[in-house]
């Protein structure tokens, strides 16, 4: 798996790639993914786990305990748990979006799949990713993988990112548009 050459994106690559192994060795990597993309969705949505996973200040026991009820909950594998576990043990937590990804984009290479990008102001409905998902997949003309981000900055609209190629169509991105036009025409905003 490629790192990004940071202390946080190696340790991030060493764990999702000891992950995979794994789910490989255990014919579990479905399964490993469905639970993590889950769990990414959970961090994307809730400013509270993300505070839980990224502080310091929490026990490894309490940050332990608190991914062991979220994974219980979610119903996730043993083999996800297990390792979330030992993350948490190993005081990890903060890497753990990187090691999501890592994982995810692995599955992706090896099923040669490519993955796209996607930004957007608020959570997808299942509608309207399979929407998206379809659009890419008729456009790239090849399997595709959509890996959704939520960015509320974005007022509305997505920002897609695939292969080489940009599509903008946020709220954000038009009114800096709009701004920076009507500076160069020496208008006042």
């Amino acid at each position: 798996m490629a790192s990004e050459g940071t202390g946080v994106s190696e340790l991030a690559a060493r764990y999702s790639t000891a992950l995979f192994e794994l789910a490989d060795e255990n014919q579990a990597l479905d399964q490993v993914a469905s639970d993590l993309s889950a769990l990414k969705q959970l961090l994307a949505e809730s400013a509270d786990l993300r505070r839980l996973v990224q502080s310091p200040v929490i026990s490894r026991a309490d940050q332990g305990r608190a991914m062991a009820a979220i994974l219980e909950k979610s119903a996730a594998s043993e083999i996800t748990t297990r390792f979330i576990g030992l993350v948490a043990k190993n005081r990890r937590l903060f890497a753990l979006s990187g090691m999501i990804e890592g994982y995810l984009a692995e599955l992706a290479r090896r099923r040669g799949e490519s993955t796209a990008k996607v930004t957007v102001a608020k959570p997808l409905t299942d509608a309207q990713l399979a929407a998206v998902t379809d659009a890419l997949k008729a456009s790239a003309g090849a399997k595709i993988a959509v890996d959704v981000s939520v960015d509320p900055a974005l007022i509305g609209g997505m920002i897609v990112k695939f292969g080489s190629r940009m599509v903008d169509t946020s709220v954000r991105t038009k009114l800096d548009k709009l701004q920076l036009a009507m500076k160069a025409s020496g208008g006042q905003v």
